[in-house]
């Protein structure tokens, strides 16, 4: 007769892992209420209540609930970079891989309640100087991210863009932000100008001309 392994038999979770854990659930959940119900309408207490914690788990892993939300702003500014690092990482021609961009950029790019997010966590930096210094730092870290992307794609298509790299950047993400500014108020806003803002500039980059021959 076969029995199952005892509980003291299974693999025990470390105190680190255990902290990782909760960080993360504490972190998803506050991600799901922020862009659900807004910043200011989100506390500490329903974040706690709902991931299924005590609000002293909270503050045992954020000094408060700005921390909190700068977390959560970090986790998606990686999913969107990664996102858009994986579309033009692969073999196809700079057409095909643009096109692929654009179609992104319309569903996962811009989600209204993420920018709806950044625009009112930003008011926040308006009294808080702590919290303004930190959104500067990550804004600065985004750009670099966006710079070198160009600068990768300049080369693999042999393009002109990495000569103004850090200014297509800069205009990027401008336009991104606008965008998505427009979009939390009005849902109609096309966010297909995004992705063909992008596809303008970059093939703007015309291809540097070949050396001339010697004679």
């Amino acid at each position: 007769m076969k029995h199952s392994k005892s509980v003291n038999s299974l693999p025990k979770i470390s105190r680190a892992e255990k902290q990782a854990e909760t960080r993360e659930r504490l972190v998803a959940q506050a991600r799901s209420m922020f862009l659900d119900i807004g910043y200011a309408a989100t506390s500490l207490d329903k974040v706690a209540i709902e991931a299924g914690y005590s609000k002293g788990a909270v503050y045992s892993n954020f000094d408060g609930k700005e921390e909190l939300c700068l977390e959560v702003l970090d986790v998606i500014h990686r999913e969107k970079v990664r996102g858009v690092a994986k579309i033009f990482s692969g073999d196809s021609d700079l057409d095909t891989q643009l096109d692929v961009f654009v179609a992104w950029a319309q569903d996962d790019l811009v989600d209204p309640r993420w920018t709806t997010l950044e625009l009112e966590f930003a008011a926040v930096a308006g009294s808080n100087p702590w919290v303004a210094n930190q959104l500067v730092a990550r804004h600065r870290e985004i750009a670099e991210l966006v710079r070198l992307l160009v600068v990768d794609i300049s080369q693999k298509f042999n393009l002109r863009g990495q000569e103004n790299a850090d200014k297509t950047a800069t205009a990027l993400l401008s336009v991104g932000v606008g965008l998505g500014a427009l979009r939390s108020l009005d849902p109609k806003i096309d966010m297909n100008v995004f992705g063909e803002v992008v596809r303008t500039m970059i093939k703007a980059s015309s291809p540097k001309p070949e050396p001339a021959e010697q004679h």
